[in-house]
Order: C-alpha cells, then sequence, then structure tokens
C-alpha cells in the first residue's frame, strides 16, 4: 500500500518518459490545479503524486512510474488473480490521458485502463485484474499524458496491490 505520505513507496520515475509524476499537496498547489486535498487524509496537507500540462510539457508528452517488481513466482499469484487498488483525479478542460500497463520483466505491456479526458473533480476509485500466466514477475507502470491546458493535471493517491501477489 502507498499513500505518498512520505515518499514513493518504492515506485519509481520511468527513463523511458519525457517528464515526472511529482509528489505534493493541495496546499502547495496553485489555484485551479488538482484536487483540493489528497484521497488519504481528506485534507490539503495530504500527500499524492501529480502530473499537470504547462508550458514545460508539450501536449503528448508522457511520465512514466513504475512499481516494485511483483513476483509470479509466489504460489497464491498464480492461482488467485491479483488486483491492484487505487485513487485517480483527473480533471480539467483540455486534460491529457491516464493509461495502467501491467509490464513483465522482459518488458512486455499489457493495457489495463486507458482514460482521456475530463473525469470530474473528485477522486474516483478503480480496481484493476492483474493478468498473465507462468512464472514471469511482472511491474504496474502509470502512464499520464499531458494535456492541452496549463491547469489540467492528473492525481493518484492510495496505490494498493491485493495480497495475492
Amino acid at each position: 500500500h502507498c499513500n505518498f505520505e512520505y515518499d514513493l513507496c518504492g515506485w519509481k520515475q520511468d527513463k523511458n518518459d519525457n517528464f515526472d509524476w511529482n509528489l505534493r499537496t493541495s496546499s502547495t498547489a496553485r489555484l485551479g490545479t488538482g484536487p483540493a486535498t489528497d484521497h488519504t487524509l481528506q485534507e490539503p496537507s495530504g500527500h499524492y503524486i501529480f502530473i499537470k500540462s504547462s508550458f514545460f510539457q508539450l501536449p503528448g508528452q508522457k511520465a512514466r512510474i513504475s512499481s516494485p517488481v511483483l513476483s509470479r513466482r509466489n504460489q497464491n499469484c498464480k492461482v488467485c488473480e491479483g488486483v491492484i487498488i487505487f485513487y485517480y483525479h483527473m480533471y480539467g478542460a483540455h486534460i491529457g490521458s491516464l493509461i495502467v500497463y501491467q509490464r513483465t520483466t522482459l518488458k512486455h505491456e499489457t493495457i489495463l485502463l486507458n482514460l482521456t479526458g475530463n473525469q470530474g473533480n473528485f477522486w474516483q476509485h478503480k480496481i484493476l485484474i492483474l493478468t498473465g500466466n507462468g512464472n514471469e514477475d511482472f511491474q504496474v507502470v502509470f502512464e499520464g499524458i499531458a494535456g492541452k491546458g496549463p491547469k489540467d493535471g492528473i492525481a493518484l493517491d492510495d496505490l494498493t496491490f491485493s495480497r495475492e501477489c
């Protein structure tokens, strides 16, 4: 489980992208960008990770962050499909996209979720099934794609893997 209150909990910025997800609070955000509070504490001082479209990113540029490697060798993970549970906030007239991948250690990526555009000015909940067969270890990758509006952004909070994996 990662609520981003202290750090990135082992999640790593990908090197093959254009910019990074940033750890931040709503109290440090400029008015009109991002959620009013984090999801965990429901307070402006609570932390989450965020990307925003700005003058520094061109529309279509990507920020990617990857989970620690999860082991398929765990017997429970083979028998029972695991899940990832998370909260996201995508608000703005020209918002980009959020794509969630499951990536094997051989770098094969499967899309688990693809959201584009304004999803509303509130935290939303998603549960995604982690699929696959065999013994190949994997990661979950969150990719945010910059939109056209300088105040539009994508936030993530409370990323949790089920106990199966």
